[in-house]
Parts: structure tokens; C-alpha cells; sequence
């Protein structure tokens, strides 16, 4: 027999008196299509005052709706022990910080040692059944706040808040040099780099892309930069940054440009620089959005891992010492 989570209720008000029952789980509840269908085909499916009805029925003022979602699991993933930091979880979130290193889902050919793993070994530990649905992406090599939604419903919402530019996701980066003007907007259009396919490049035929920086302390040799997308394009910080001409230290994939046609000392000082850290210095410190049941607005803070905290202080020595160590 299905096991279900609890009914997401709504209380039908004066205005919606008439209304039919599908409008009011479209605009009042914010059910998709997709998945009101979905919901239809559960044996609890949708509600009026605790009885099954047809979505075509009217409603009245003080009616009662609900909807009731089938409790599901993600089979496909192996539970493993893997440690992470929970920085909020409720009935319908988990918020985790992410280290840097790890992949968020599994891929084809890497099905272990990913966070999602690790979330499923915590949920079933709990006695807990929900599918991992992560809201958005970290790349594995950046750190940082990362949203997963408990339920197909949640996971809709928070994605809609994504698509209308409702989700504040703000982002720390240390990069080579100090950009100038100390912050400004980025619009490059971004697109696959045709010689080398995985990686992303700033191309007029790209797809437009859109990031706000703020510089939030300057050294001799890198920048603390605040970034803010305006967009969600692959790779985007690392290629924005890279094409002012300060790609973010330790970037394997994104070097400086120019770097082969400079002099020895000087492009030995920027490899010295990327050895501070073996990942791209990117941390996802901010994150704000909606409750997508409670509508309450949620903002969570994950200050500087350790590796960007000791980067910052190496460079901040830099000042004082005149080279790196």
C-alpha cells in the first residue's frame, strides 16, 4: 500500500467563492499541469473538505482543499555514509553546505561518493523516504549552499522562484589580479567553446549571460570578489571573470589569458598562485528564496571554507612579506 506525505492544504476565501476547484489548485496552490496530473492518478490525490472530488467541481468560501503527494524514494542512488553539513532542513528542505570535491548527483561512470548518496544513506537512516531533488547545480569543484526540495511540489516552486529571477544566489570568488572598474556588470554571451567542447567561452552566437561583481578587497596579486548572476549559463563566473582577464585562482580549466605568450617570471607567478589551492576558489555563500510552502522568506549565509580563507590570508601576507609561499 502507497505512503503519503502530509496534505498541503489551502482554505478557500471569499473572492475564490464559485471558483472552480482547478483554478484554485493552479493559482492559489501553484500546481502545474504536469503535476496535477501526477497528483490525479494517487488514491488520495485531491481533496474537498476530506472527500475525493473531480477538479471541475466549485468551491465555496471555508471549503477545504488538499493535496496529498505519494511518498517516493530514489532508487537508483546507493546509500552510502557520506558526511555533509546540514545547514536547515524541515518537512519540505534540506539546505546543505557543500564541501568542494564532491559531485552533487551521480553520473554516468561516478554512481558512488557523491552527496546525493550521502543524503539518501541520512534520509533512510531516519526512517525517512524522499526522492533527492536538487533545486539547482554546484559544479563539484565549487563549494557552497546548495537547496534540495523533499517533494515534487516543493521542487516546482523553488524552481518557478529560480526561472523568475525570485532566487538570490550570491556567490564568493578570489581571483587572479584586482579588476578595475572595483565592480560592474558582465554581459557576454556565453556558448560551447567549438575546439574544446566542454569548456565555455564568451562568443557573440553564445546565449546571454548576465553577472553583477563587487570587488571586496583587493592584494597585490588577487581580488576577494563578490559575483551575482543574472543568468544560470554553465560555467558562467569562471568564464565571465576569465574573459575580463581575472579567472578565479586554482581554475584548471579557465587560465589566465595570454599565459603562454608571457615571460617566464611572470607566468610562473600566476602558476604559483593556482598551486595555493587545487580547485577553483568559488564558494555559493548566499542563498534567499520563498518558503514554498509557509511563503516565508528564507536567506542562509555559508561563510568562507577553509582553503579560500587560508587563499585570502596567503595573499593578504603578500602585502606585507612581497611573495608568496
Amino acid at each position: 500500500m502507497a505512503d503519503y506525505y502530509e496534505p498541503i492544504t489551502y482554505e478557500v476565501t471569499e473572492q475564490e467563492n464559485g471558483w472552480i476547484l482547478k483554478t484554485v489548485l493552479q493559482k492559489r496552490l501553484g500546481v502545474s499541469r504536469k503535476l496535477l496530473s501526477k497528483i490525479k492518478l494517487t488514491e488520495r490525490g485531491v481533496t474537498l473538505n476530506g472527500e475525493r472530488v473531480y477538479i471541475s467541481v466549485t468551491v465555496k468560501t471555508g471549503d477545504l482543499v488538499a493535496i496529498t503527494l505519494e511518498k517516493e524514494t530514489s532508487e537508483d542512488i546507493l546509500s552510502q555514509p557520506i558526511p555533509f553539513n546540514t545547514v536547515f532542513e524541515d518537512d519540505s528542505l534540506l539546505i546543505v553546505n557543500k564541501d568542494p570535491g564532491i559531485i552533487v548527483h551521480p553520473t554516468h561512470g561516478h554512481y558512488t561518493d557523491t552527496l546525493a548518496n550521502g543524503v539518501v544513506h541520512y534520509w533512510q537512516e531516519k526512517g525517512e523516504m524522499f526522492r533527492f531533488r536538487p533545486v539547482h547545480r554546484l559544479d563539484q569543484d565549487t563549494s557552497g549552499l546548495l537547496a534540495i526540495a523533499k517533494n515534487a511540489y516543493v521542487h516546482q516552486h523553488i524552481s518557478e522562484q529560480l526561472i523568475a529571477g525570485q532566487v538570490a544566489k550570491k556567490y564568493a570568488a578570489i581571483v587572479h589580479g584586482c579588476p578595475e572598474p572595483l565592480k560592474g556588470v558582465i554581459e557576454g554571451p556565453i556558448d560551447r567553446d567549438p575546439e574544446e567542447p566542454h569548456r565555455r567561452i564568451v562568443i557573440e552566437t553564445g546565449y546571454p549571460a548576465i553577472t553583477w561583481y563587487k570587488t571586496l578587497a583587493s592584494f597585490k596579486r588577487g581580488a576577494l570578489v563578490e559575483l551575482i548572476l543574472g543568468t544560470g549559463r554553465t560555467h558562467q563566473i569562471r568564464v565571465h571573470m576569465t574573459s575580463l582577464g581575472h579567472p578565479l585562482i586554482g581554475d584548471k580549466m579557465y587560465r589566465m589569458p595570454g599565459l603562454e605568450t608571457m615571460d617566464d617570471q611572470e607566468s610562473e607567478g600566476i602558476e604559483a598562485l593556482d598551486r595555493l589551492i587545487p580547485r577553483q576558489a568559488l564558494h555559493a555563500c548566499e542563498l534567499g528564496f520563498r518558503h514554498p510552502i509557509t511563503g516565508e522568506p528564507l536567506l542562509f549565509k555559508a561563510p568562507l571554507p577553509d582553503d579560500m580563507e587560508q587563499l585570502r590570508n596567503k595573499l593578504a601576507d603578500d602585502l606585507n612579506t612581497g611573495g608568496l609561499t
